[in-house]
């Protein structure tokens, strides 16, 4: 069962972040310090990836280990209450990445998945992210 009622826990998932989220701009600020410029969410593109760095052909998406479900990752756990719902939205979820990968692939674009968990070692990123846009 839930601690919270369902009012509150409905204020809670409110304010999770679809943009802006802390691993996000942590990525953003570590694009820019290498030098690279970028523009956020562009609606055009399928999936509204998260900076895409056009003169490039780059994109870098910056996924929640919860929400994307990051294989073999501590943070993507399963919720032990309403499983049915959970299982269904993670298994949407997964479907709609990979068929947004496989678009923006066909549309030359080539791409970068940055989860959350890999923001806790900022060098490694850093250097992940500098091969990325160098390539």
């Amino acid at each position: 069962m839930d601690v919270f009622t369902r009012e509150q826990r409905s204020a809670v998932m409110s304010l999770i972040r679809g943009k802006d989220s802390k691993p996000e701009v942590f990525v953003r600020r570590m694009a820019h310090a290498l030098g690279y410029r970028f523009r956020l969410h562009r609606r055009d593109l399928p999936g509204t990836p998260d900076l895409v760095f056009p003169r490039l052909g780059k994109i870098i998406f910056v996924h929640g280990c919860f929400w994307h479900q990051h294989p073999s990752c501590r943070y993507a756990y399963q919720p032990k209450s309403n499983r049915p719902f959970w299982a269904k939205k993670f298994s949407e979820n997964r479907a709609r990445d990979k068929y947004v990968l496989k678009v923006l692939r066909k549309l030359g674009w080539k791409i970068l998945v940055v989860w959350e968990c890999q923001t806790r070692k900022p060098e490694l990123l850093s250097q992940k992210i500098g091969r990325f846009l160098q390539s």
